[in-house]
């Protein structure tokens, strides 16, 4: 099994500066190569301490990249609707060439009103914008003297230097949550997928895996051929009852942070983002401890942490669980155990 380790900030300038998170996030980096894991994963998001101290995944992950040897970086996710497709192609294609080819690249459709405000976009533009960028980005990376004339925009012909180190591409992956249209899309692309299981039931999420695995067999692809990237949170201690106790503590105020952020949709509704505010009102319902008993979270000593692995991967079939272990304001000391158990206790119980 591959794991990695997903940076999802969720802290305010009050609880920790950004020089003080992103030193800790290196640090854990580092680590994160050291010990094995796979990946190191960081998200784009704007204004909030809901993701906020992330508006630049390719600046961080160049960052690790200098300090690493072996770990892939993963953007997770970029916003094409946020970013001109010559721009964060140009981005992505020196973070690629920069890692000597260790790059990952994610995209989502973005999900916060005030950042679609802040960037002049309509929500109900968002899927177009989303598919359109990505189809700009592989041709510009595929392809010389490229002429664009799509809906948002219209340029060329250019070519772009430098020209990414993986060919033909580096690997994409597609963020999808609980919108059916894009797992089937994401699938019949040939995309990998980036999911989430805790803002549903285990049965609704595998229903949607099965829909993006079909479409991709419709496609033409191979049985087997996807990478599915599962984001989760991840606390380990020796103590169980410690591990449940501080990290309910620390998730709490992650949900806190996220809830006041979505509330918006409780009011805006927009009709390309159907099922969002009821998922805000299940997320209200759910305490950490249901979310450890449907295996939603990786929470408890190694012993209970492997049953929770074992359980998503019955659920989920063969899926790469990408951890957040500095959730909140959490003390570095707290993610580096949680990162040093999983990886001499808990991961050897899944080789492959």
């Amino acid at each position: 099994m591959l794991a990695g380790i997903n940076f999802f900030p969720t802290v305010s300038p009050a609880e920790k500066s950004a020089v003080q998170f992103f030193d800790e996030s290196l640090e854990l980096s580092i680590l994160a190569d050291r010990l094995g894991y796979h990946s190191v994963k960081i998200v784009e998001h704007y204004f909030y301490p809901y993701g906020g101290y992330s508006p630049d995944p390719v600046t961080f992950l160049a960052a690790v990249a200098t300090r690493t040897e072996r770990v892939r970086l993963v953007t997770g996710a970029n916003v094409p609707a946020f970013n001109h497709p010559i721009k964060l192609a140009g981005q992505l294609a020196m973070l690629d060439n920069l890692s000597h080819g260790r790059l990952d690249v994610g995209f989502a459709r973005a999900f916060l009103p005030g950042e679609f405000e802040a960037f002049e976009v309509s929500m109900d533009t968002s899927r177009a914008r989303h598919q359109e960028g990505i189809a700009a980005i592989l041709r510009l990376w595929q392809e010389e003297d490229v002429v664009w004339n799509g809906t948002f925009h219209k340029f060329g012909p250019v070519t772009m230097l430098p020209r990414v180190h993986q060919q033909p591409t580096p690997p994409v992956f597609i963020a999808a949550t609980s919108t059916p249209e894009s797992f089937v899309w994401a699938g019949s692309q040939g995309f990998n997928l980036m999911f989430i299981p805790f803002t549903s039931t285990n049965e609704k999420v595998a229903g949607l895996l099965e829909l993006y695995r079909n479409a991709r067999l419709a496609a033409g692809y191979p049985a087997g051929s996807e990478r599915i990237q599962m984001g989760i949170h991840c606390f380990v201690d020796t103590d169980g009852d410690r591990a449940r106790r501080k990290a309910a503590e620390y998730y709490a105020d992650y949900v806190e942070k996220m809830i006041d952020t979505w509330e918006a949709y409780m009011t805006a509704k927009p009709t390309e983002y159907a099922g969002y505010a009821d998922m805000i009102t299940g997320l209200r319902k759910k305490s950490l401890a249901m979310l450890e008993e449907n295996s939603q979270v990786y929470v408890g000593t190694p012993e209970q942490v492997r049953q929770q692995v074992a359980a998503t991967l019955d659920v989920f079939g063969d899926i790469e669980p990408s951890m957040q272990v500095n959730f909140a304001a959490m003390p570095i000391e707290e993610s580096r155990r949680t990162m040093e158990l999983f990886a001499a206790e808990v991961l050897p119980a899944f080789p492959g």
